[in-house]
């Protein structure tokens, strides 16, 4: 049974995202002291977590970095906020996914099924490491090592990378990233794609693997060898 860590102080709100999880045998957790909710994460291991932006003591960009300090686990992100930079933060930090409230549960049910599917094939595919250029990747520890120096990933950038790999020297499109990544590109916003693959080639460039993902017009990205 899979556990998630809810990062809410709503309480009414809390106690109906339990319920609906719950419908579908998910573990649900709450948090106990909003000042120390690493403690909380700690003592749960969670599989999943879904935070607010708005929360009390700190806000959910703070806690997603601390918790990133220690874990690449799936991460979604609530927010009634509709600020286009909230979305695109929540997403530099190591999200990865950002619900708007209010919001369809039904659609937030689908979210955490995708994500921790996506995490449970990551523990079970037969390649985990393959080398790109002069670099190491390892799909399995979510990392990037180039020489003494070494990036890590969230699962979403290293599945993205994983597709790419698979691809090399081809394009990829858009659609076929998001359907892979999402299952249903119903539930997905075009511009979360642009934001992660964008941090992935910052991340790339940050170890001298420069211009390795590259945009085909009208065609959609490549990994080029």
């Amino acid at each position: 049974m899979s556990k998630i860590f809810i990062i809410e102080d709503d309480q009414s709100l809390f106690k109906e995202i339990k319920e609906r999880l719950e419908e579908w045998d998910y573990s649900v957790h709450g948090v106990t002291d909003f000042a120390n909710i690493l403690n909380d994460f700690i003592r749960i291991e969670p599989d999943l977590v879904v935070i607010d932006i708005t929360l009390p003591k700190y806000d959910g960009f703070y806690w997603c970095r601390r918790i990133r300090d220690i874990s690449n686990l799936p991460i979604i992100f609530l927010s009634s906020r509709n600020h286009p930079s909230d979305m695109v933060m929540s997403m530099q930090l190591g999200s990865d996914d950002y619900v708007q409230k209010p919001f369809n549960f039904d659609v937030l049910v689908a979210k955490v099924q995708a994500l921790l599917r996506r995490a449970y094939q990551y523990q079970n595919q037969e390649i985990n490491v393959t080398k790109f250029r002069d670099a190491v990747i390892d799909f399995k520890k979510l990392t990037v090592v180039r020489g003494d120096q070494e990036i890590h990933m969230t699962k979403n950038e290293s599945f993205i990378l994983s597709v790419l790999v698979n691809e090399v020297n081809q394009a990829v499109s858009r659609e076929t990233l998001i359907e892979k990544l999402w299952d249903d590109s119903r539930f997905i916003n075009d511009n979360t794609l642009t934001v992660n693959v964008n941090r992935i080639r910052k991340k790339l460039d940050d170890i001298g693997l420069d211009d390795a993902i590259i945009t085909k017009t009208g065609l959609g990205y490549m990994l080029k060898e």
